[in-house]
Formats: structure tokens, C-alpha cells, sequence
């Protein structure tokens, strides 16, 4: 959550209260304005606040139009319907909420069956907010797994983490609040990912564990998770030392299980010790709900496992929040239950579909070069071609969003900040129809921004909302 600075300017602002919007007699709520930055002195009838915010509301971009977000932005009725039912349901209370307790634990199972667990009765796992919240507890269990392993080292030793430099920004976060160094390994030329030697070349008896990711945020690529684990079992055989890797599949192992069931990425590969995925991405359900999962028990340290009584009898928990709803995870095993895996198959087939014929005509309208096609995450970057000089990236994105397209654009990170590219990000929701009208608003810009003396942007870093 961003920090609040509060208002910017000392001067109070009080909002406007059309007369309509009260009751028979509206002059009884235009009594007082309501301020924007303190509370109200009075109350105000319940359809006047519902408008007054509904007004605000309005400025905000659409959600389905937005093609720089991986979140899901629509779901059946039916699911809306469930979660309403279900939203003041606290999901740690989960002595007096068992059957949402169930739905929890049967969303575990089938994900560890879907994953290649050894023995998916024996996986252990949770429901989080999102995978911010499961990455979180993927590193703690990382780190006091190599910190019992090390006690007669640690805490003198610092340990670190080892990943590629597109990582999200929630393994940055957690390097900086566990304390544990990141090492970074860094783009190079067209290789925007992590490289498996590279990152086994960083390790040492200090590293904790390696992350993969299945998905990269940057370009929607997948990292090479059997080639690192290979890496660093060269490292065991050479050294000794045991890393264990965790797959960081937010959104990709919510697609790879059904679209590319030959790649070993996950559960199968022994390294592998732990996985996180956002219900809330290709999971296909609003936000916010994550899952981490353990391939066994010793892979979750149990001194970080809290335990609660649950109808008399013992219900483990790890998490970093406590009260939350559980729409969300209700939500989830109605998704499960409604698509099944041949539903689930048809869904992201249809994404990546979606993805890779826009990324062709992309490619076609010859302004444009493709660094992504959309074909593992349906995710695509590209970026202008070394002939267009009279606009950039950034002019295609502000503009754009003039028809209501939010389309981000951004700079690469080190050894690429020479690189800036745009990116789509085809969800379910957004049609073959809709990625029509997208390629052709841009067809329709390109004369215009053709005729231009030049890129129009000055500085890049804030020439889109849109970071890392």
C-alpha cells in the first residue's frame, strides 16, 4: 500500500452536493459540504455519500481497458454473486468459518496435484493476499531452513538471495525487511531473464536459495527453472552446498500446467522447494488472493508454522496478515470447480491466441519490433524499430490513452536501460474484438506520430505511472 502524505495543499476542500442527490427535501443535505480531508461534522443520507464517491470514481481508467495490470479484471456473475455472499467472512476465524476453512484446503490440495507435489497429501500450503505475500513467506522459509543449517555461521554470516534483476519488486522488498543480501543476475543483450549459470556463479554457502521465475513481468518470457536447477546441481556436486530454488510463478503457473504441460519447471524437478501463484492473475479471480505452496513439511520450517484450535482440533497457519476476507478463496474453488482443467486450458489458450495474433499485427505495421510473442505468458513487449526517430515508446503510450487504452511503457533495468518497450498483457476478458480495436487505434496513430520532429518525451521516468 502507498504511503499517504496527505493533502498538498493547507487550504480545505470541501466537495460539491448536487441537490438531487438528496432526499424528498433536498435542502436538508445541502446543509453542510462535506470537507475531502477531515471528518464530516455531520452525517449525510446513504445515497448522497454512494453518489458523492460514485462521482469520484469516475476518473479512474477502465479496468478492462487496462493492458498493463496481470490482475484479473472480470468474472462471471455467478462468482460476484458468491463473493458478495461471502465478504464478511473473516478468513483466519477458521473455527467458526470450517466449510470456508475446507474450500482453503481443498484449493491447496489441487494445486499440489497440479504442480507435481511428490505426494500432493503431504504438500503444504496457504492462501495469501497475493504472491507479494506469498513471496514473503517462500524467503523466511528459505532463510530459516539455511540458518538452522548454518546456526554455528549465523547470525554473523549474511545471507543472500540469488535472482534475476526482472524479479518483482516484492523480492526486493523482502531482501530489505529479512535482511538478506540480493544478488542480482543482470541483463545481457537480448537475454532479458535470468541466466542459470550466471546465477549459480553467485552462490556461495551463504545463499539461501536461487528464484525462478515462470513469467517474467518485464516480457512475459519464462525463466529456464530445469536448466538452473540442473546449474546448481553441478554446484552440489562441485561444492557440497544444497540451494534449494523457489519458482516465482505468478502468473505462469497458472498457465504452463495447462499450455505447455511438457515443460518440468515445477514439483518434478527436486530442487524445487517451494511455489507461489496469484489466484488474482491467470488463477482468474479479482483481487486479492495468492498461494504458496511446500513440496513436504521439512521444505516449512514448523517454528514458523502458528497453530489455532480448529473444531477442537489442530489447524496450522502461516501468514503475515490476520484478518482478511474469504470471497477471495471462495472465489478460487469456484473457479476451480466451474473450468476444470480442460476449462482452464481453453481460457488461457484463448488468452494466448488473443496475444500472439496481436502481436503479429503489431509486428506487420513495420514501426514495431517484437521482443516477446506472447506465446508462454500471453504477454508480449516490443519496442520501435532502429529507423523511427520521430517518436517513441513513451508518445505511443500517451497517446494511447487518449482513446482509454492504458498500454505501459518503461525502461529496461541494468545492462539494458537502453532499451525502452511497451507491453500488452492479454488477460480473459480481453477479446480478439477488443485486441482489434486496440491495433487498430494504433494503425490510426502512426501518421500522426510519424509527422512529429521528434519524441515529445523529455523524462522518462516519469512519462508513465507504470514501474517495477
Amino acid at each position: 500500500m502507498p504511503l499517504n502524505e496527505g493533502p498538498r495543499q493547507s487550504g480545505e476542500h470541501r466537495l460539491s452536493v448536487n441537490p438531487f442527490y438528496g432526499p424528498a427535501n433536498p435542502l436538508g443535505d445541502m446543509a453542510e459540504a462535506p470537507p475531502t480531508h477531515r471528518l464530516p461534522d455531520q452525517p449525510v443520507a446513504p445515497a448522497t455519500a454512494h453518489q458523492l464517491v460514485r462521482d469520484e470514481l469516475m476518473l479512474d481508467g477502465n479496468a478492462r481497458l487496462n493492458l498493463a495490470t496481470f490482475v484479473t479484471t472480470w468474472m462471471e456473475p455467478e462468482a460476484g454473486l458468491l463473493m458478495a455472499e461471502c465478504r464478511d467472512k473473516n478468513m483466519i476465524d477458521k473455527d467458526e468459518y470450517p466449510r470456508t476453512a475446507e474450500l482453503e484446503r481443498r484449493c491447496v490440495a489441487m494445486l499440489a496435484d497440479l504442480w507435481h507435489a511428490p505426494d500432493p497429501a503431504a504438500a503444504v500450503g496457504c492462501s495469501t493476499t497475493g504472491s507479494s505475500e506469498a513471496c514473503m513467506l517462500a524467503g523466511m522459509a528459505l532463510k530459516r531452513r539455511w540458518a538452522k543449517r548454518n546456526a554455528d555461521r549465523y547470525p554473523a554470516a549474511r545471507p543472500n538471495l540469488v535472482m534475476g534483476v526482472n524479479v518483482q519488486v516484492c523480492w526486493e522488498k523482502f531482501c530489505n525487511f529479512w535482511e538478506v543480501e540480493a544478488r542480482l543476475v543482470p541483463m545481457e543483450g537480448e537475454r532479458f531473464h535470468l541466466d542459470p549459470q550466471a546465477a549459480a556463479e553467485l552462490c556461495d554457502e551463504n545463499t539461501i536459495g536461487v528464484v525462478g521465475i515462470l513469467g517474467s513481468t518485464f516480457d512475459g518470457s519464462y525463466e529456464p527453472v530445469a536448466e538452473l536447477c540442473a546449474a546448481l546441481d553441478a554446484v552440489q556436486e562441485r561444492t557440497g552446498l544444497d540451494i534449494p530454488v523457489h519458482v516465482d510463478g505468478a502468473s505462469g503457473a497458472m498457465v504452463a500446467p495447462f499450455l505447455d504441460e511438457d515443460l518440468v519447471w515445477d514439483f518434478r524437478l527436486p530442487r524445487v522447494a517451494s511455489i507461489n501463484t496469484s489466484g488474482h492473475k491467470y488463477g482468474l479471480v479479482y483481487p486479492g488472493v495468492g498461494w504458496a505452496l511446500w513440496r513436504d513439511a521439512e521444505a516449512l520450517p514448523e517454528e514458523l508454522v502458528f497453530r489455532v484450535n480448529y473444531l477442537g482440533g489442530d489447524m496450522p497457519t502461516f501468514a503475515l496478515n490476520f484478518s482478511r476476507p474469504g470471497a477471495q478463496v471462495v472465489a478460487q474453488y469456484y473457479t476451480f470447480l466451474r473450468l476444470g482443467r480442460d476449462g482452464y486450458r481453453a481460457v488461457q489458450q484463448a488468452a494466448r491466441d488473443v496475444a500472439t495474433g496481436m502481436a503479429a499485427r503489431i509486428e506487420a505495421l513495420g514501426d514495431f519490433r517484437l521482443l516477446t510473442r506472447g506465446d508462454e505468458l500471453p504477454v508480449f513487449a516490443f519496442t520501435t524499430t532502429p529507423d523511427v526517430t520521430a517518436y517513441d515508446v513513451f508518445d505511443v503510450s500517451r497517446r494511447l490513452r487518449e482513446s482509454g487504452w492504458l498500454v505501459p511503457a518503461y525502461t529496461f533495468p541494468p545492462h539494458r536501460e537502453d532499451l525502452s518497450v511497451l507491453r500488452v498483457v492479454c488477460r480473459n476478458g480481453f477479446s480478439a474484438d477488443l485486441a482489434e480495436l486496440l491495433t487498430q487505434d494504433l494503425e490510426r496513430l502512426l501518421p500522426e506520430l510519424r509527422r512529429q520532429p521528434g519524441p515529445l518525451t523529455r523524462d522518462k521516468q516519469a512519462a508513465t505511472g507504470f514501474h517495477h
